[in-house]
């Protein structure tokens, strides 16, 4: 069995879409799994590499498609593009999975080679406020019906429960696999070596986020913040941009002992926040990742319908808020003191 996954983009729905990789190999422990993915994620998905020893992704296949798009006819993408589909058509696939529902993401079906009478499976219907192209649906020999109101990373395990004709209430006793918990643990040991900030024991505030209503409160972030200092941990407070870096500034200003830190990567935040005490952030893909990988976490919702994204497979993850109504900070308080218990 030759299976491939698409899930192009972004951070946080490709760490949702994880959890198929280990239903597609209980299934089949011996199948061939290739997942085709933007070049800026593929970091997401190399600790899955099959290995001596593990079972799990055989192959990761980047795809440009944001960076193309910009210049689509230079020779340049011309030869990127043709390199893609070389790597692509190198199997012939007898499953695709496609759980982005839109446009550009079913088009790779159509690229990839596929064996006579291979299932393509993909979304018959579009959940509530996510994006959806119907003209997807013309890609797919399998259209899976999902709830309106479904959570990401049930919304991909449908679709992969009904390509393999699994019963779908499986999943109702097998909880979501991320990535293995050996991988986390050695990551843990590997945040002091980013920088010596990250030596003591420090809590992550992902205050930031592309949509200013998904924001928290920036008086909240202090009162939170000096909260936390007085119990001597100090507050790292990540930026991704410019604006953002601002507003960690302002905050640190207010916080005692909290620390604005030199930009980092993708492939650094793995190891900032598997050493981390606990992240509290907003809905944002970067305090998903916390959650994912099973580290203390509290998720701020505060303009985005928590039932899509919240972390409902540990004790250590605690969900506050939801559409236009956002937490205060006696609730986020209480799930500190839960949380670290």
């Amino acid at each position: 069995m030759n299976i491939l996954i698409i899930k192009l983009s972004s951070l946080g729905d490709v760490l949702h879409n994880l959890p198929i990789v280990w239903d597609l190999r209980a299934q089949y422990p011996e199948a061939q799994i290739d997942w085709v993915v933007e070049d800026g994620y593929v970091h997401l998905l190399q600790p899955l590499l099959t290995r001596p020893g593990f079972k799990g992704i055989d192959r990761i296949i980047p795809i440009a498609m944001r960076r193309w798009k910009k210049s689509l006819f230079h020779k340049k993408t011309r030869m990127e593009l043709k390199s893609f589909l070389k790597n692509l058509r190198l199997i012939r696939y007898d499953m695709v999975i496609e759980t982005q529902g839109l446009l550009k993401a079913a088009l790779v079906t159509r690229l990839a080679k596929c064996s006579h009478g291979a299932v393509i499976a993909g979304l018959a219907n579009a959940t509530e406020d996510s994006g959806y192209e119907p003209v997807s649906r013309w890609f797919y020999t399998q259209c899976v019906i999902v709830p309106k109101q479904c959570h990401a990373v049930d919304r991909s395990r449908l679709v992969a429960a009904a390509a393999m004709n699994v019963i779908q209430s499986n999943m109702k006793t097998s909880p979501p696999q991320f990535y293995p918990q050996t991988f986390v643990e050695q990551l843990a040991q590997k945040s002091s070596e980013i920088s010596p900030q990250f030596t003591q024991p420090y809590v992550l505030f992902f205050h930031s986020t592309a949509r200013a209503a998904k924001q928290w409160n920036e008086s909240h972030w202090v009162e939170v913040g000096r909260y936390i200092s007085a119990q001597g941990k100090r507050v790292i407070l990540p930026w991704g941009n410019a604006k953002e870096k601002q507003e960690s500034q302002r905050l640190c200003a207010k916080i005692p002992g909290s620390i604005v830190p030199e930009a980092f990567s993708l492939e650094q935040a793995f190891s900032i926040v598997a050493g981390a005490e606990m992240t509290i952030g907003v809905d944002t893909g970067l305090t998903h990742l916390s959650a994912i990988m099973y580290k203390p976490t509290i998720e701020i919702y505060c303009d985005s319908p928590r039932w899509k994204t919240e972390g409902f497979w540990s004790a250590k993850i605690k969900n506050l808020g939801d559409t236009a109504s956002p937490p205060d900070v006696k609730q986020v308080l209480a799930a500190i003191v839960e949380v670290l218990r």
